[in-house]
């Protein structure tokens, strides 16, 4: 039991040797200059935490007002959609029908032309 004691004593004499020759290698001053800027820092980075907090739940609130909206929208235009597609083709079998019907009241090529010039919303523009 005496020598573990020993070698207990040993070891902490070695371990203060060892905190004593880290200590000589940077001043007190320079660890304090350390410490005032890591509280600089943890100050400045609680401060940007706080901010991004409260513009999360700002931008919660907003989407939270705005969503629904947005849904009714974009439902909306869908049926405008929808309903503009079934009105062009309406057009286009009149159109189709009125040329059958009456070929000489449209010139050679004219109804090629005028067939469909709506551009197609699903491509995208070239």
């Amino acid at each position: 039991m005496e020598k573990f004691r020993g070698a207990s004593s040993e070891t902490a004499a070695a371990a203060a040797e060892v905190a004593e020759q880290f200590r000589s290698l940077v001043s007190a001053e320079d660890v304090g200059s350390i410490k005032q800027a890591q509280h600089l820092i943890l100050g400045r980075l609680q401060d940007s935490n706080a901010v991004l907090t409260h513009f999360n739940e700002y931008s919660e609130q907003c989407f939270a007002e705005v969503s629904s909206d947005f849904a009714s929208k974009t439902r909306l235009l869908k049926s405008m959609k929808d309903d503009l597609d079934h009105i062009f083709l309406k057009l286009r079998s009149m159109k189709s029908r009125l040329a059958a019907t009456y070929p000489d009241a449209f010139p050679d090529g004219a109804m090629a032309k005028t067939m469909d010039q709506r551009p197609d919303l699903e491509n995208p523009l070239e």
